[in-house]
C-alpha cells in the first residue's frame, strides 16, 4: 500500500470515533473502547525436533468484557503483531454486540509460520502458549477459538492442556473443538454459512436475482470454501475463487465441487487445470467483473490502490478488516455497498456461543437446531443494521458500529460506568 503504513488498530479507531459521533456520544462515553482492557505479550520457548530451542512471540488481548466473557480466535502467522491482535480483539467486541450475544472481544496469536513446523513442534508450541496465557483464559473469563492457521485439533490441544492444569476436563475453555470432545455440529461451516445468509439478504435488499448474480470469492479456506460450496449448491454462479497462490476464473461459473475436492486433498489452486478456466492473480480477482465480491483472506486487501478498479456492486466482508478507511471512502463515492465484517462474518462466533452454552450446560443440539438458530440471529442482526442504515442515511459499516456501540455503552452505563478505586 502506498502512503501511510497501514495500522489495523488505527483503522478500527477511525471507524469507532465516526460511529460514536453519529450517535452523539460524548468522548467520555466511549473512551474505554479506544483501549483494550488487557494486553498480554508472552515468550513461547519450545524444543525443536533437532534438539535446538526456539523462542516465539505470542499475544492475547482482551478488548472489552462489558457485555460478558471475552471471546476470540488464536492465529498462527509469521506477520502477527500486537497492533493486529488489538484490532482483531476490538472487532470481536463489536461483532458480538452486533449479533447481540453476551460476549466481549478478545484475540490471540503466535508469530510463527506453522507450515515450517512439524506436527509435534506445533503441539509443543500450542501447549506452551496455553500455559503462558492460562492466567487470563477460562470458560467464564476468555474463550479462545480457531482462526488463521489454527483448527479444531489445535483447540483440542489447548483444552487438554488447560484441563490437565485444572485437574478435570474443561470443554468450555475453547470453542471450535472436534465434535467428539464437546464441539458443536455446524461450527466448522458456521462462518461461511453466515456469509451466505448475509449475502442473500444483501441481494434481496437490492432487488438482485440470485440465479443471475455473479460472485467472486478471495480466499478458499474454511470460510471461502464453505461459502462457495453453499452458493454453488443453491445454483448460484461463482465465477472466481483464489487461494494465496492465485485464482481461477470462468465467466460461465466454476465447477466448485471439483475445485473443493482438489484443494481439500492438499493441492494448490495454481495447479488446477480445466478447459475453459483461466488462472488469475488475487488482484485480478478483486477487480474482476462481478456483482458480489467476498474477500475471505487477511486484512487490508481492498486499499486506496485498488478500490477505484473494483467492479462489484456489493462487497460482503468475510475476512476481518479487509477494507481500509481510505478504500471505504472511494467505494462509497462509487456507490458500492459494503457489508461490514462485524456483521458478515459473525456466524462463527454465533455458533461458538452455541457450543459454549452446550458445554457449560452439558447439552447437545443437532445440526438442524444449530443452523435454524444461526439463521434467526443473522437475519435479525441484518435487519437491525439495515434499518439504522436507512433511518440515518449512513453506510452499512457505520450502521453496524452504531448498533454495536450503543449496546456496549449502554451495558457500561448500566454497570455504573468507569469505576474509581480512589
Amino acid at each position: 500500500m502506498k502512503g501511510k503504513q497501514y495500522n489495523p488498530y488505527e483503522n478500527m479507531l477511525s471507524v469507532l470515533t465516526s460511529a460514536a459521533q453519529q450517535l452523539g456520544l460524548d468522548p467520555a462515553d466511549y473512551a474505554s473502547l479506544c483501549y483494550p482492557e488487557r494486553e498480554l505479550k508472552v515468550s513461547v520457548p519450545i524444543r525443536m525436533d533437532d534438539g535446538s530451542i526456539q523462542v516465539f512471540e505470542g499475544f492475547r488481548v482482551q478488548h472489552s468484557s462489558a457485555r460478558g466473557p471475552c471471546k476470540g480466535g488464536i492465529r498462527y502467522h509469521q506477520d502477527v503483531n500486537m497492533d493486529e491482535v488489538k484490532a482483531l480483539a476490538a472487532w470481536m467486541t463489536f461483532k458480538c454486540a452486533v449479533v447481540n450475544i453476551p460476549y466481549g472481544g478478545a484475540k490471540g496469536g503466535v508469530q510463527v509460520d506453522p507450515h515450517k513446523l512439524s506436527r509435534e513442534e506445533l503441539i509443543r508450541l500450542t501447549r506452551r502458549y496455553t500455559t503462558r496465557i492460562m492466567p487470563i483464559i477460562g470458560p467464564d473469563k476468555d474463550i479462545p477459538a480457531p482462526d488463521v492457521n489454527t483448527n479444531g485439533e489445535v483447540m483440542a490441544w489447548i483444552m487438554d492442556t488447560y484441563s490437565m492444569f485444572n485437574g478435570h476436563c474443561v470443554p468450555g475453555v475453547v470453542t471450535g473443538k472436534p465434535v467428539e470432545i464437546g464441539g458443536s455440529v455446524g461450527r466448522v461451516e458456521a462462518t461461511g454459512r453466515g456469509v451466505t445468509i448475509i449475502t442473500a439478504e444483501c441481494m434481496k435488499a437490492n432487488n438482485m436475482n440470485p440465479a443471475s448474480t455473479t460472485i467472486a470469492i478471495q480466499g478458499f479456506g474454511n470460510v471461502g470454501g464453505t461459502a462457495a460450496e453453499i452458493f454453488h449448491g443453491n445454483g448460484q454462479k461463482v465465477i472466481a475463487v483464489s487461494d494465496y497462490t492465485g485464482g481461477l476464473y470462468c465467466s460461465d461459473g466454476l465447477p466448485i465441487d471439483e475445485i473443493l475436492t482438489f484443494t481439500r486433498s492438499g493441492k494448490l489452486m495454481k495447479d488446477f487445470e480445466k478447459e475453459g478456466i483461466r488462472h488469475i492473480t488475487n488482484d485480478e480477482l478483486l477487480t474482476c467483473d462481478c456483482d458480489i465480491l467476498i474477500p475471505c483472506a487477511l486484512e487490508n486487501q481492498i486499499t486506496e490502490d485498488n478500490a477505484d478498479r473494483i467492479q462489484a456492486k456489493i462487497i460482503v466482508e468475510a475476512a476481518n478488516g479487509p477494507t481500509s478507511v481510505e478504500a471505504d471512502e472511494i467505494l462509497q463515492k462509487k456507490n458500492v455497498i459494503v457489508c461490514p465484517d462485524i456483521l458478515s462474518n459473525a456466524g462463527g462466533v454465533v455458533v461458538s456461543y452455541f457450543e459454549w452454552v452446550q458445554n457449560i450446560q452439558s447439552l447437545t443440539w443437532d445440526l438442524e437446531e444449530v443452523n435454524a438458530m444461526l439463521n434467526k440471529i443473522m437475519l435479525k442482526a441484518f435487519d437491525e443494521v439495515y434499518t439504522v442504515s436507512e433511518e440515518r442515511s449512513v453506510p452499512l459499516r457505520m450502521a453496524a458500529y452504531i448498533v454495536a456501540i450503543k449496546r456496549i455503552t449502554t451495558a457500561c452505563k448500566l454497570r455504573g460506568g468507569p469505576i474509581s478505586l480512589a
